[in-house]
C-alpha cells in the first residue's frame, strides 16, 4: 500500500476541490464585502478539515492503512520465521510508528528495526512505545489544508486572468 496514493492523495484532492470552489466564489465578491469573503474562506477550510476527519475515521481509510501495514509487517516476520515477534502501529493516537515486541537477540533487534522501518507507510520502527510520532490525523489535516490552500491559489490565478480580460472593452 502506497501511503501517498491510497491515503493522502484523496485528502489533497478533496481539499483542492473545496479550495478552488470556495476561491472562485469568494474572489468574485466585490471588495466592499471582505468580511463575507473571509467567512467563506474559514467555512471552506472547516469543510476541508471535516472531510479529512471523515476520510480518516468513518470512511475507514485509517483502518485500511493500519491493516495493510500490520499485514505487511506480519508477512516479513513470517518470511524470516520469527513467529514470536509481533508488530503493530502505535495507537492512542494512531501514528505511523511501528512497535515491535518479542524475544530476539541484539543482531535481530537492529535488523528488524531497519527492515520494518523500510515498509511502505511506516515512519520508523522500534521496540518501545514511549516515543510516539505525529498522529496520523494531524498529518491528514495538514494535507487537506495544503490542498485547500493550493485550490485557493489556483482560484486566485483564474480570477486574476478574469480581471485582466475585463479591462479590454473592444
Amino acid at each position: 500500500m502506497n501511503l501517498l496514493w491510497s491515503y493522502f492523495w484523496p485528502l489533497f484532492a478533496a481539499g483542492f476541490a473545496i479550495g478552488a470552489i470556495v476561491g472562485l466564489l469568494a474572489f468574485r465578491l466585490p471588495r466592499a464585502r471582505r468580511s463575507r469573503r473571509n467567512k467563506l474562506f474559514v467555512a471552506g477550510a472547516a469543510v476541508s478539515l471535516a472531510a479529512a476527519g471523515l476520510w480518516s475515521g468513518p470512511l475507514g481509510a485509517a483502518d485500511r492503512f493500519t491493516n495493510s501495514v500490520e499485514h505487511d509487517a506480519r508477512a516479513v516476520l513470517d518470511y524470516y520465521e520469527m513467529t514470536q515477534v509481533t508488530a503493530h502501529l502505535h495507537r492512542a493516537p494512531l501514528t505511523r510508528r511501528l512497535i515491535l515486541a518479542g524475544p530476539v537477540d541484539d543482531f535481530q533487534r537492529s535488523e528488524l528495526i531497519r527492515m520494518m522501518g523500510e515498509l511502505p507507510g511506516v515512519s520508523r520502527a522500534g521496540w518501545s512505545g514511549n516515543d510516539e510520532g505525529v498522529p496520523l490525523i494531524a498529518e491528514s489535516l495538514a494535507v487537506a489544508l495544503a490542498g485547500f490552500l493550493s485550490g485557493l491559489l489556483v482560484a486566485y490565478v483564474i480570477d486574476l486572468r478574469r480581471r485582466y480580460n475585463l479591462q479590454w472593452n473592444w
